[in-house]
């Protein structure tokens, strides 16, 4: 997987996310870091998903 795919693949979670979470999203401000692993959320998720907790990696994990 190239950087491009990479860069495709994160959009792609961003807004599913986003999406998933439309009309009941959560409140308050979005963690920075993920309370799951402890790695850095991206700005990007952060807006898309107001009071985030999770990385995609983890929330996508904990969805499946």
């Amino acid at each position: 997987m190239d950087a491009a795919d990479l860069a495709q693949e994160t959009e792609r979670l961003i807004r599913e996310q986003a999406l998933a979470c439309s009309g009941s999203a959560g409140s308050g401000e979005s963690n920075t870091h993920c309370e799951k692993c402890g790695e850095p959320i991206p700005e990007a998720r952060r807006q898309a998903v107001p009071g985030c907790r999770y990385c995609i990696k983890c929330q996508t994990e904990m969805e499946q």
